[in-house]
């Protein structure tokens, strides 16, 4: 009787805490107006209307006061959410925890990024080689570049003497960069700022210079004009930028959007790799010992991704995936290195390959169903072992220079926070060196692997992750996250958000969806151009896998992700939007018959196609564009889309036109808003502070929407009390 009695008052608990929500939810949300002009693009004889073209002028005085109308209602929708401010204080106990990266030697120091919990830019911290690690002082705080975190540090890159740094420092969160050069042993700023860099790394030839690449400054806007001729320039030290050397690009017939330029260790070589979208590139090699020699070709085409990964004297080691989708290395040598001589040194397997180096070994991380596996080789290919890992997931890192006895990895996964792991390279044996204190019990939570059928039949990887007790009633808060693009993979790895939202009784389930990388080239090119639906088939699958096995329904589901996978919750909510309760696209790819003709949109033709293309190219994107199926009369879910106002990668116009379209055809009483985060961009480089407050804003839009008046760990305590 006491059972039924405690049933009894949960359940009334239960209830009339959604009932009291679902009143609230139903306040009617007085949209900012956005007005329409008529605009109209001509493709392959058909007219389409673009109503809203005017918001991708990021630099009038129209779309900044849209941009902050829209964020008054959005702030003030998600200010009535009465648990807003206790997931932020959540979210802020659990990430405050000390978080430090592996150290690494440069000279005469050692080096290594520490957080002390809430900084909002991680900072480098250094310590004499050899000396007590406890003695460790500041070498370079980014969280002094700006008061409120918003001036990042980018890429690193120390002389082959480590006596000079070049560092790269974004700004608002812009893929623009500056470059500054320090003086290692005294702190100080020794030459004039390097500027408009972009999609640049910093490769030193001895101590002399670097390379480095970037575009010519656009016409226009900055954040959303069209950047598409890279080009490799070489600065010497003590010389002014305008002096700086033009090496590789700037031919308008041979045009490349991503050019990249590396010196081997030993100063042998310049590498040189020329793309003209992000999958495939051209290989070209350079004898830096020999002042006149001329840059020689490996691969004039780009059929393949081929990179140079180590040399021995003349002989190179090329890891590619030309004929082998799954990769492989290769060696030749560098007086006649075209593919017909290429000799195979670790062959392609069934599973994907991503090779490493250090001392004096390559380290070949397999991906086994998108968890590592690693293996050591001699430079004479010879298999020395199999690396124990520490568990089910994510290995990373395994590289050093060929002189060091000892180098440092990490290893995570859904449930496991990141620890760091000193691998002892001759006798293969790993000690733990860091392990985060941090508040988060993996013992009260589990991840499992299944495999679930597409629409076509092909068989899809998925993740699930919650806590232990979780009851298959269908009423479990799940987040479906998914990419699907670009090769991209998604490997189990540990998020501070993701924890406080597994707290909540909420589900996490990651599919490993074809456009990915995890099974190789095949995979990747499955979801590509005209076979892009299968991604978003797999998507589809995947949220049903989980209702069928009562993981979640509709009412409890959301769909989440990013850029590409903005794209891809988008595309899923117009074409089934009963599947789902609330949708979170972010920073996404959301109109795909313009987005080639902003900032580096071209590159990703590879993965889309372009409306230019053919006519069945244009038929097939706005076929599934977001903001050109968002249709009259039809409920979508409540969905919060996400951007930055410096997003100059999908520039903030794709979500822009898609909130618009949205709150002008929604019916029912869903909530379709958009929250503009001012300086900030994709996402690299965000403060922390800034981070904190979107998923406080994101987890509590999702759960306002499902229902919960409460936060569902604080049902759950009722439940015990």
């Amino acid at each position: 009787m006491r059972k039924l009695l405690l049933s009894a008052l949960v359940l009334t608990f239960f209830v009339s805490c959604k009932n009291e929500t679902e009143t609230v939810k139903k306040t009617t949300i007085n949209y900012p107006e956005t007005h329409t002009i008529d605009t109209i693009d001509t493709y392959f004889g058909e007219d389409v209307k673009d109503p809203y073209r005017w918001l991708e002028d990021d630099r009038s005085d129209e779309t900044e006061a849209w941009v902050k109308a829209q964020n008054e209602v959005t702030f003030g929708y998600l200010d009535q959410i009465p648990y807003r401010e206790e997931l932020k204080e959540r979210l802020r106990k659990l990430w405050n925890y000390e978080k430090i990266g592996a150290p690494f030697v440069e000279g005469d120091y050692t080096y290594f990024y520490k957080n002390d919990g809430l900084q909002n830019q991680y900072v480098i911290y250094r310590y004499k080689t050899g000396e007590d690690p406890k003695t460790a002082e500041v070498f370079l705080n980014p969280n002094t570049f700006k008061e409120d975190g918003t001036i990042s540090l980018g890429g690193t890159s120390f002389s082959k003497n480590g006596k000079t740094l070049a560092y790269t420092i974004s700004e608002g969160g812009s893929d623009w960069r500056k470059i500054l050069i320090m003086d290692v042993e005294t702190n100080e700023i020794i030459e004039d700022t390097l500027v408009d860099v972009k999609f640049s790394g910093m490769s030193w030839y001895k101590n002399e210079g670097f390379y480095y690449s970037s575009y010519d400054k656009p016409e226009g806007s900055e954040l959303s004009a069209k950047t598409d001729q890279h080009k490799v320039y070489y600065h010497k030290l003590g010389t002014k930028q305008s002096e700086d050397a033009l090496i590789f690009g700037g031919t308008p017939e041979e045009k490349h959007r991503y050019i990249g330029a590396g010196v081997t260790e030993d100063d042998k070589y310049l590498i040189i790799s020329a793309s003209v979208s992000t999958s495939g590139n051209k290989l070209f090699i350079k004898d830096l010992s020999n002042s006149n020699s001329k840059l020689v070709t490996i691969l004039d085409h780009t059929d393949s991704d081929s990179n140079i990964i180590e040399n021995v004297g003349s002989k190179l080691y090329i890891m590619t995936n030309l004929d082998a989708p799954n990769q492989k290395i290769v060696t030749v040598d560098a007086s006649n290195p075209t593919p017909e001589n290429w000799v195979d040194f670790i062959p392609e397997t069934e599973n994907v390959l991503s090779p490493s180096t250090g001392g004096g070994y390559f380290f070949a991380n397999y991906m086994v169903d998108a968890v590592s596996k690693v293996l050591q080789y001699d430079y004479n290919g010879k298999l020395i072992r199999e690396v124990e890992l520490p568990g089910i997931g994510t290995a990373s890192g395994f590289g050093a220079k060929k002189d060091e006895k000892e180098l440092y990895y990490s290893f995570t996964n859904y449930v496991t926070p990141g620890s760091i792991y000193k691998y002892h390279i001759e006798n293969g044996t790993s000690e733990l060196y860091k392990k985060p204190a941090i508040d988060f019990n993996p013992d009260d939570y589990e991840s499992k692997q299944v495999f679930y059928n597409s629409k076509d039949g092909t068989k899809i990887p998925m993740i699930i992750t919650h806590k232990k007790d979780l009851k298959l009633n269908g009423e479990n808060p799940t987040i479906l996250y998914g990419y699907g693009g670009f090769n991209v993979s998604l490997t189990p790895n540990f998020s501070i958000a993701n924890a406080v939202w597994m707290e909540q009784g909420g589900i996490f389930a990651v599919p490993n969806l074809r456009g990915g990388g995890e099974y190789g080239k095949a995979w990747h090119d499955a979801g590509t151009q005209l076979k892009k639906q299968n991604v978003f088939d797999d998507f589809i699958a995947a949220a049903e896998y989980l209702i069928i096995e009562k993981y979640t329904s509709s009412d409890y589901l959301a769909i989440r992700g990013g850029s590409n996978g903005g794209l891809l919750v988008g595309a899923t909510m117009t074409q089934r939007p009963e599947l789902m309760k609330v949708a979170l696209p972010a920073v996404g790819v959301l109109d795909m018959l313009r987005y080639h003709t902003f900032t580096a949109g071209a590159g990703w033709a590879y993965d889309y196609g372009t409306a230019e293309d053919s006519k069945e190219m244009f038929q097939y994107l706005k076929g599934y564009s977001p903001v050109h199926n968002v249709k009259e009369g039809v409920a979508y879910p409540a969905t919060l889309v996400t951007t930055g106002d410096h997003d100059d990668r999908v520039v903030p116009a794709h979500s822009f036109k898609f909130a618009a379209e949205l709150q002008s055809k929604q019916t029912g009483n869903n909530p379709t808003l958009i929250r503009i985060e001012t300086d900030a961009g994709h996402g690299a480089g965000t403060p922390v502070s800034k981070t904190i407050e979107q998923y406080a804003d994101i987890f509590g839009f999702t759960l306002y929407n499902m229902g919960f008046k409460v936060l569902p760990s604080k049902i759950e305590e009722k439940v015990k009390d």
